[in-house]
């Protein structure tokens, strides 16, 4: 299947609770990952490097951010005349109201549907970091005969996202017969990232039926309603680095298993492609010393880094120890302090001679502009 027939659906504000902090001024979408990037890097680079060449972001609210990152979609080759990046915030003629479900999100657009010409769309969450080919996906689908394929992983179910459609049984084909959502269980378990492919004609239909009798679960009324009815197929990607989001704990913990050369390789084994910043390159004081750390350009670190993911702008006093942290764009850190285990949203400020430590299983969170 060629991925111009395809249609991208990204859904930037879902599960943005389980981040708290994090999201209370940006999307889930514009989370910043990896001393460079955004969430939505992840699902907006695979589908374009899978040839998908129209998409549209859904918003619902503090959409600020995302707009000024995504822009026009020039960083991923989507400023065309044709096709190309669309945002679809939740406004419509004679309504200004917000989402109040996938369904209604996905109802609010189906214009947007309606007036694209793809065949196929394939729908993503911001809150998967991920690199895959889509065009393995896009190919499974059309030759096994599916209705409906949503892309798994076998691992820890998520726990703070809610509703997670988990495949009990599959088929030598690759067919779900049985599934359940949110199941009670500390295993591993079969479950759904939420990116799922099925043909336009079907997603409207299902969708404008559901919301005609005031559905709101996605998840249950379309998908495990229809588990029957339709030909529901699994594709399973544990292979891949897959990575779900669904609290401060978890964003942590994915963060710092990417300083791991092995997780580094297979999550850039695609280009990830984002909104660029330049800067000068990073200046490092005499006594300074780095070890295993991810750090961007325009830095100036005078103290010790180890185990810690530093974004663009950040300075880091004389003398100061920063551990196994993460520390986002334009934070400032004073001389002769000891930061551990920490998330430093954007534009924090610790002063000189502070002492600040968290736990690997409970890091400390400071929201955007703190001054500690």
């Amino acid at each position: 299947m060629n991925g111009k027939r395809v249609l991208g659906i990204i859904f930037a504000n879902i599960h943005e609770e389980s981040l708290d902090s994090l999201t209370a001024t940006r999307t889930m979408g514009s989370v910043p990952f990896c001393s460079r990037y955004r969430l939505i890097d992840f699902p907006l680079s695979n589908m374009v490097n899978s040839g998908v060449a129209k998409i549209g972001v859904v918003t619902n609210a503090n959409f600020q951010s995302l707009m000024d990152h995504v822009g026009t979609g020039k960083p991923w080759d989507l400023s065309r005349k044709s096709d190309g990046l669309y945002l679809l915030p939740p406004f419509s003629v004679g309504s200004a109201s917000m989402w109040g479900n996938r369904i209604d999100a996905i109802y609010g657009n189906m214009s947007f549907l309606q007036q694209s010409n793809q065949t196929y769309v394939l729908m993503s969450d911001c809150n998967n970091v991920l690199s895959i080919d889509y065009s393995e996906l896009f190919n499974a689908h059309e030759e096994s005969g599916a209705d409906i394929t949503i892309l798994g992983v076998k691992g820890k179910m998520p726990k703070n996202i809610g509703s997670v459609l988990c495949f009990d049984k599959v088929d030598e084909d690759g067919r779900i017969t049985e599934m359940s959502l949110d199941k009670k269980t500390d295993g591993d378990v079969f479950h759904s990232c939420n990116i799922m492919i099925m043909k336009k004609y079907l997603l409207e239909t299902l969708v404008t039926t559901a919301h005609s009798k005031n559905e709101i679960s996605y998840q249950r009324n379309i998908i495990m309603a229809n588990v029957g009815k339709l030909r529901i197929h699994a594709f399973d990607a544990t292979d891949s680095f897959v990575g779900t989001v669904d609290s401060i704990q978890s964003y942590y913990d994915i963060s710092m298993s990417v300083l791991e050369k092995e997780n580094r390789q297979k999550l850039f084994s695609y280009p990830i492609l984002t909104k660029e910043r330049d800067d000068m390159p990073t200046i490092y004081g005499p006594d300074s010393s780095l070890k295993n750390s991810l750090v961007a350009d325009g830095c100036i670190i005078k103290g010790k880094v180890e185990n810690c993911i530093v974004f663009k702008g950040v300075k880091i006093g004389k003398d100061t120890v920063v551990k196994d942290s993460i520390l986002m764009q334009d934070t400032v850190i004073g001389d002769n302090s000891k930061i551990s285990c920490v998330i430093a949203d954007k534009n924090v400020s610790i002063k000189d001679s502070v002492e600040l430590s968290g736990a690997d299983t409970f890091p400390i969170c400071l929201t955007k502009n703190t001054r500690v």
